[in-house]
């Protein structure tokens, strides 16, 4: 059931129109031919109507019908850099590759915009400003490498570093060579504790559920000096959210997130008894917006409390991504206090899927 809406009508009405406006300023953004994006100048000129003009609101983003992810697989990439961001560095991200050719997305300082606005949510007391932090996940080509680091960097602290490679555990597991998966899990743990050991500055954690339980049954985080975790990278239940509340991190503080490349990173509610332990997540407004939507009308959103499959959009000066979507299902919940816009409950993979992709191997 949906949590209770304390949330006031007018905070709603006003997140909306800053959102239409938003999604105004982004279309004529990258459809602009002096600062547009190659890919979406191109697009507009095979339609016989102008996006700059037709455009006036956020549910006028169903012109476009649903984005096309193999528009993000191969390439040319630099389709996909904005004219006005020519000459600028430029990073590239990919998705986890479980399906075949990985998707991809650029990214100058969106990784930075958003981890900087994720890190507004956290609390000194979790994750003390100036301390340092040890991530231990997938590196390589994902955006987690380089966002975390600047998370910590940002916050004051160093990043330590253990990369996992999701890959190659994709290919472990569909070989049912459980065995050395578990040998390759238990290598990463090892030089996690080795670094935890090492550095008594580490007092801050970012890492997956898996490695998160694979982690605290060496050793107890709260003695080793950690003192907030920041999970996420894959599915998570209520029932691993309350064992690792209720059970693994004894008073540590946990910030589930939910992000992939193509978004950024959604939020937590703040934890409410009456949740009962269920995963709501509230996606980085005007920046991205996550709605659940009816699977077989995906231009159709669900009830609130009701199931549905995930879209995504994203809308960011140097990212337009209208109506993905995802390969995840949850629950449609509504507004609260803190996040006047919808959200997500209980995010996990799109169930008419199931079988077809590999998740949860980290």
């Amino acid at each position: 059931m949906p949590s209770p809406m304390p949330v006031s009508t007018d905070a709603v009405t006003a997140q909306r129109e800053a959102l239409d406006r938003w999604t105004r300023e982004i279309v004529q953004w990258h459809f602009d031919p002096a600062t547009g994006t190659p890919f979406w100048l191109e697009y507009a000129a095979r339609l016989d109507w102008d996006p700059r003009v037709e455009i006036r609101s956020y549910e006028d983003l169903s012109k476009f019908g649903a984005f096309q992810d193999d528009w993000l697989r191969g390439g040319p990439v630099r389709r996909w850099v904005p004219h006005a961001y020519v000459g600028r560095p430029v990073s590239l991200f990919e998705t986890g590759g479980s399906t075949g050719v990985p998707k991809s997305r650029i990214n100058i300082e969106d990784f930075r915009i958003d981890y900087e606005q994720f890190s507004d949510t956290l609390p000194d007391s979790g994750f003390p400003p100036g301390s340092d932090w040890l991530a231990i996940g997938p590196t390589g080509p994902r955006r987690l490498r380089l966002a975390v680091e600047h998370l910590a960097q940002h916050r004051g602290g160093i990043c330590f570093m253990v990369d996992l490679d999701p890959r190659w555990v994709i290919k472990l597991i569909k070989r049912r060579a459980f065995e050395e998966a578990e040998r390759y899990k238990q290598h990463v743990i090892d030089q996690a504790l080795t670094l935890l050991r090492a550095h008594d500055t580490i007092r801050c954690l970012f890492t997956t559920p898996k490695l998160l339980e694979a982690l605290c049954e060496k050793v107890s985080l709260r003695k080793m000096g950690i003192v907030g975790v920041f999970c996420g990278g894959t599915e998570m239940t209520p029932q691993f959210h309350r064992f690792a509340v209720e059970e693994l991190l004894d008073g540590v503080y946990f910030a589930p997130t939910y992000g992939n490349t193509m978004m950024g990173l959604a939020v937590h509610k703040p934890f409410v008894p009456e949740d009962n332990y269920a995963v709501i997540y509230y996606p980085p407004a005007p920046r991205a917006m996550l709605e659940v939507v009816e699977p077989d009308q995906p231009d159709r959103l669900v009830a609130y409390g009701e199931t549905g499959r995930v879209r995504l959009s994203t809308l960011t000066k140097e990212f337009f991504m209208p109506r993905l979507l995802e390969r995840d299902e949850a629950e449609r919940e509504p507004p609260c206090e803190p996040y006047p816009w919808d959200g997500v409950r209980n995010v996990r993979p799109f169930s008419r899927f199931e079988g077809s992709v590999v998740e949860g191997v980290y």
